[in-house]
């Protein structure tokens, strides 16, 4: 647990990539996480990010890597409110919650 690293998947041309980055920043201050962040990283989604019913992948994305190597995927983008805006307390409140699950 001492070694978990957060890990995010952005692009700069993807807007919703900046919530996903303040979000984790503030998940991995509290939890005393490593934050890495990975850009337009293809091959790392390939391997361990979500993908869409045709196989597409979406950005941003969050996982955590665990101190023995797994790494599990905790988010695809941003929920958002009722009126369309981004939930940045609910994608807190779910990736704190998912990396609770995770660790056991």
């Amino acid at each position: 647990m001492d070694n978990d690293t957060l890990i995010i998947v952005t692009a700069d041309w993807e807007k919703a990539s900046m919530y996903l980055k303040k979000v984790c920043d503030e998940v991995a201050k509290e939890l005393s996480l490593t934050l890495e962040e990975k850009k337009e990283d293809w091959e790392f989604l390939v391997n361990f990010g979500q993908k869409d019913d045709i196989g597409g992948i979406d950005l941003p994305q969050a996982f955590i890597k665990l101190s023995d190597g797994k790494v599990v995927h905790l988010m695809t983008r941003v929920p958002l409110t009722n009126d369309g805006q981004p939930d940045l307390k609910n994608a807190k409140e779910l990736i704190k919650r998912k990396i609770v699950e995770v660790r056991g």
